[in-house]
């Protein structure tokens, strides 16, 4: 959701349909055959409800599955992940870069190999933070309990002295107000929503075929699984009420 909201501020033109698999959530724990499964059907799904341009916005998926659905199917396929890892290089002052994920994520070593080709010189220090995906989803996200969880995860970067933290999870940037003062002030956040938005409004209108909707033509919102925490949280993520079709 914190993805297709930077979509929508950065294409407030094009039409966006929206599949969040809450049924099976977090991916982050998932194997990779899992994850590759689940990733082929709700790109399917998406495409079946008239998607031209596929955005993976799971950094989980982005990390296993990207290059096999660009193979299957023949639309474009973007992911999270080297968008985030331009945006961190963007600064020529960036030389140590922490990477904050799932399991799933820090174990594919996917930021890693991708800052080491573009930036042999940049030093990289991951750390997964599989107890933050579930807090954002209860709606924990200003509790002490997540704040006090949070400082533990985010301790072993502080003692690396990093300059630029990549949040490498989608749910993250939910959890910006507490990561922030508890990595330090100086060091600079990546917000990998942020990035795939600006990536895919730079190359939009000449390279995809995002023609603007009918007259009338709504954003659609689908999700495997209805909650009211869910439907809470995209109230706050959205900034208004937004309908969630359970498929």
């Amino acid at each position: 959701m914190t993805v297709a909201r930077a979509i929508e501020r950065a294409l407030p033109g094009r039409q966006l349909i929206y599949f969040g698999d809450l049924a099976r959530t977090p991916y982050g724990n998932k194997s990779a055959d899992a994850i590759l499964e689940y990733s082929v059907q709700n790109t399917q799904f998406l495409i079946d409800h008239g998607a031209t341009v596929v955005v993976v916005a799971c950094n989980s998926a982005s990390s296993v599955a990207p290059e096999y659905l660009r193979q299957r199917f023949s639309l474009p396929i973007i992911e999270v992940i080297r968008p985030a890892i331009e945006l961190a290089l963007a600064e020529p002052k960036t030389k140590r870069i922490g990477i904050i994920g799932t399991t799933a994520t820090i174990r594919s070593g996917i930021y890693e190999q991708q800052l080491k080709q573009l930036a042999p010189d940049v030093e990289v220090y991951s750390q997964a933070c599989p107890l933050l995906v579930p807090l954002v989803e209860e709606g924990w996200t200003r509790r002490q309990e997540t704040k006090m969880i949070v400082r533990r995860y985010l301790q072993p970067l502080r003692q690396r002295a990093i300059d630029t933290l990549v949040l490498g999870c989608t749910h993250y940037p939910l959890l910006k107000h507490i990561i922030q003062p508890r990595i330090g002030r100086r060091v600079r956040i990546i917000d990998s929503s942020e990035a795939v938005a600006k990536t895919l409004a730079s190359v939009a209108l000449p390279d995809y075929s995002l023609a603007a909707p009918a007259s009338g033509e709504r954003n659609r919102f689908f999700v495997s699984d209805w909650t009211p925490a869910a439907a809470k949280t995209a109230q706050g993520i959205f900034g208004r009420p937004v309908e969630l079709v359970k498929v």
